[in-house]
């Protein structure tokens, strides 16, 4: 972490008095996952009991009996897809068939057997004693087509218990939808090179076949056991067309052979280890790919185009990097014996980190050094270490059941800090901004929930998808993020307070007196009392570099002495306390514990700091403000503040910018885009004047803006500018072939102040020939961001909830963010009664929005003419 020049002798004692502080990372890392595992073990066969009577008639819960351990499975799958459309169109197939032999122990004499099946026919059910092939006779079978997604299988003669085993053959039928999870298909189109030289290279449509299965849809490709904690051993075998290769966990042996007189290829892949369904993947498609032998033989896959661009290499040399320190920190070896990697055009999660066969998005794995930003490059690095250290956390050692998600992403959030400085990435600075400041916005909620909810808590598809969310990702990173002087004595006591308890404390020092005390932070609660200061030179501050997961609110006075500690020399206070003091102020005022104006006050010594934490601190309170009142008469005064406040900022970066160069410091390469995009939309001449001057430049063949900056500068020019600067954005993100590119055009288009513009633009989102399939939240979320777009953004996913919830299965992981997104701007009695309107919507994300509007609401009223009365007075 960053730290400060000096402190005051105050400031020492306070950070010794008050400072929460953490156990060592890496230590209490392990410690803390050991702990869990400990207390729930991930594979635990439940004890053997002999009911009185055979049990009968379906699980009293959502959860499969535990009269059945699964041991093994062998699953055979057959895609009918053709990758490159032959001639002939009507021999193109979306449909699979398969088998699936899992051999199972016994625990309990029954003659009931459950597993998942969803969205297959299952056309054949055989199930037989191990150890003499004995056949036993089924009764009957179904599936249950509601939350348990149950196949139900019935015998004529009880299985044995006492751990006998058994073998439960099923033969299945499904189809390959376009809907993101599951086995699902999607296509690209890929250059082909025409075959006169006179004729231009043409588009060629390609389809491919892939998987994402986390957290309950591996039951949509095969009947299973699909619970995290029934582990099994997998071997997959695929047949599949010629010209296509096929990808799964393990190393694949592939041989061509005739079925009923057409050519297929069959691909037997190696046993897995022990594993969990949701860790399971494999792909159909004619990508190419790139290897490197590195002890751990690695792969990269994707579009030939992309290969060929050398796109990949990058992703290779992060990958091996952070192996290699991955395996030097855990003094544990990557357990398998390659590591395939595959960039996917379509895929509805930033990345899924299937046990030796990961998947990203296009954006998240490819690099490409000629339009990438170093931005975008930060990103692979970041995916890559996050997926990598899930090899361990979560594929190695899973939780027993998704309450304990956390375990899983929480680590590998942290993990991802440390992995990428095998590469030259020190962003652990950065992680207050990204993680602390994040989960702090959730967990401050009377809707947030523990890191650890009870598994009975847990039990649908929702339920389980609702808990992605920032506190499962990022709230454990305080814990384990530094190195502080925490004992270790009676950690698990210490640690079931931090997971089992919602929210976090507020710490309330009196300077005068040195009293302190802690209550829970919620954006909703009543005025503590005011403190009055005796006469004193010094200040304090506590949580000195964020080391405790806690907002800190003093007295008035001290706030004051703070305020003009800053404005006189800003450096004697950290970086990241600097950040920290104008986001804890805010978000305090906000709970109605503080005045809003001293918030407002400990921005003005900004014009004076060019660090990027203590500036993307203040933007993102301050675009809560703008969000507030964008649409009413303190939206003048804010603007000629920020513009007034940026100009320094702007200056400082603009020869760089004139010049199309960036600053060397990683942190000021964002702090430069934080004053482009800050300056021109707030109206500073010079600014919006630059931008159009640039996008006329790419318009007329010129394109010479930096990667870092074409994002603002795109938008910056689109918002400036009309149809015609719109109309020709469009035109090249349909022409562009790098994702990263894309997706900085994607946003662009977004922000353009045209209604008719952004109202078409919406309905792209729901053309997958247009906007693909997982991009139509970001993109949703892009326009509700633009003053002109939310309700727009809002009205569209009210019309169209069916249909998203339908047809984006996968996506509604994201539905939570979407709401999120369109609702932001709420803040009137109306906006609250329109939300409580749309019961159907998804419930705890509903449930965060509506209170969080209604919290909007109460601070609007209170505060809007304190904070027109400032900017005016600040003019």
């Amino acid at each position: 972490m960053a730290k400060g020049i000096g402190m005051s002798k105050a400031l020492a004692v306070g950070v010794g008095v008050l400072t929460v502080s953490s156990v060592c990372g890496l230590v209490m890392m392990a410690v803390m996952y050991k702990i869990q595992i400990d207390r729930f073990p991930p594979v635990s066969p439940p004890t053997p009991t002999k009911p009185p009577v055979i049990p009968t008639g379906l699980p009293p819960t959502l959860r499969l009996p535990d009269n059945l351990i699964p041991e093994s499975y062998k699953v055979l799958i057959q895609p009918y897809l053709y990758a490159v459309i032959p001639n002939n169109y009507t021999n193109q197939s979306f449909a699979f068939t398969g088998h699936s032999t899992v051999r199972v122990k016994c625990m309990i004499v029954s003659k009931s057997i459950f597993l998942h099946a969803q969205d297959l026919n299952v056309t054949t059910v055989e199930v037989r004693k191990s150890d003499s092939n004995e056949k036993l006779s089924v009764s009957g079978y179904k599936i249950h087509q509601n939350e348990t997604n149950f196949l139900e299988i019935q015998l004529k003669d009880a299985m044995s218990g006492n751990e006998t085993y058994y073998d439960i053959f099923t033969k299945f039928e499904g189809e390959l939808f376009d809907v993101l999870d599951g086995f699902y298909v999607s296509g690209y189109t890929e250059k082909v090179k025409a075959e006169e030289e006179e004729e231009e290279d043409e588009d060629q449509e390609r389809l491919f076949a892939t998987s994402l299965l986390q957290p309950t849809n591996a039951r949509k490709v095969f009947p299973c056991f699909d619970e995290p904690a029934l582990k099994a051993v997998f071997q997959i075998t695929i047949i599949h067309r010629p010209d296509t290769v096929a990808l799964s966990n393990g190393i694949g042996d592939p041989h061509q052979t005739e079925i009923d007189g057409e050519e297929w290829i069959v691909t037997t892949f190696e046993e897995t280890p022990i594993m969990s369904t949701y860790s399971l993947a494999f792909t159909v498609s004619d990508f190419k790919s790139k290897t490197r032998h590195s002890g751990t033989i690695i792969h990269i896959h994707a579009r030939g185009d992309a290969i060929y661009a050398g796109h990949a290499d990058y992703a290779l040399e992060v990958t091996e990097k952070v192996l290699i320190r991955y395996q030097d920190i855990f003094g544990l070896k990557y357990p398998l014996t390659k590591i395939d990697q595959i960039a996917l055009p379509d895929i509805s999660v930033e990345a899924m980190e299937n046990w030796g066969f990961i998947s990203y998005q296009e954006s998240g794995l490819l690099y490409d050094k000629s339009t990438a930003s170093t931005f975008d490059q930060e990103r692979v690095a970041t995916l890559i270490a996050h997926e990598l250290a899930h090899q361990w956390f979560g594929n190695l050692v899973t939780m027993r059941w998704w309450n304990d998600l956390w375990l899983n992403e929480g680590f590998a959030t942290y993990m991802s800090y440390i992995g990428v400085q095998a590469d030259g990435w020190d962003l652990r600075d950065l992680i207050v901004l990204r993680e602390t400041q994040t989960a702090f916005q959730v967990d401050s909620l009377n809707s947030s929930h523990p890191l650890r909810l009870q598994e009975n808590d847990i039990q649908t598809f929702s339920e389980i998808t609702e808990l992605f969310d920032d506190i499962t990702y990022s709230k454990i990173m305080t814990n384990v993020s530094h190195n502080d002087q925490e004992t270790k004595e009676d950690l698990e006591g210490f640690m079931s307070t931090w997971i089992e308890q919602v929210g976090y404390p507020v710490i309330t020092i009196i300077t005068q007196t040195g009293e302190t005390s802690q209550e829970h932070f919620l954006l909703k609660i009543k005025l503590l009392p005011h403190f009055q200061l005796q006469d004193k030179d010094e200040w304090l501050l506590a949580n000195v570099n964020c080391a405790g997961f806690f907002r800190v609110n003093y007295d008035e006075e001290n706030w004051n002495k703070l305020r003009m500690q800053l404005e006189r020399y800003h450096h004697v206070i950290p970086i990241i306390n600097r950040g920290q003091l104008i986001d804890d102020a805010f978000n305090i005022a906000r709970a109605h514990r503080l005045n809003v104006t001293i918030a407002l006050s400990l921005t003005k010594y900004l014009v004076n700091d060019t660090e990027y934490i203590p500036w993307e601190s203040a933007l993102k309170n301050l675009d809560h403000l703008i969000l507030m009142f964008d649409r009413s008469e303190v939206y003048g005064p804010i603007t000629k503040y920020l513009r007034n406040l940026i100009t320094r900022l702007y200056d400082h970066f603009e020869e760089y910018t004139i010049n199309g160069t960036v600053p060397e410091k990683h942190t000021d390469q964002y702090n430069q885009v934080n004053a482009i995009s800050v300056a021109c939309s707030n109206g500073l001449t010079k600014c919006i004047t630059m931008a159009k001057s640039l996008f006329e430049d790419y318009k007329n063949g010129t394109n010479d803006i930096h990667p870092n900056l074409r994002k603002a500068i795109y938008c910056s020019a689109i918002a400036s500018g009309d149809e015609y600067d719109w109309e020709f954005a469009w035109m090249e993100y349909q022409r562009a072939t790098v994702a990263a590119e894309k997706d900085k055009l994607r946003y662009a288009l977004s922000c353009t102040k045209e209604i008719w513009l952004l109202n078409r633009y919406l309905q792209y989102t729901i053309d997958s020939s247009k906007i693909r399939k997982m991009d139509m939240f970001s993109t949703i979320n892009y326009i509700a961001k633009n003053v002109a777009g939310q309700p727009l953004a809002w009205d569209f996913v009210r019309e169209h909830w069916s249909y998203i919830t339908q047809e984006y299965g996968a996506g509604v992981v994201s539905l939570g963010s979407l709401l999120d997104a369109v609702t932001k701007r709420f803040s009137t009695e109306l906006q609250r009664e329109q939300e409580e309107k749309n019961q159907g919507l998804a419930a705890r994300a509903l449930e965060q929005v509506i209170e969080r509007t209604e919290a909007n609401i109460k601070w609007v009223k209170e505060n809007k003419q304190i904070v027109k009365d400032w900017f005016t007075g600040e003019l």
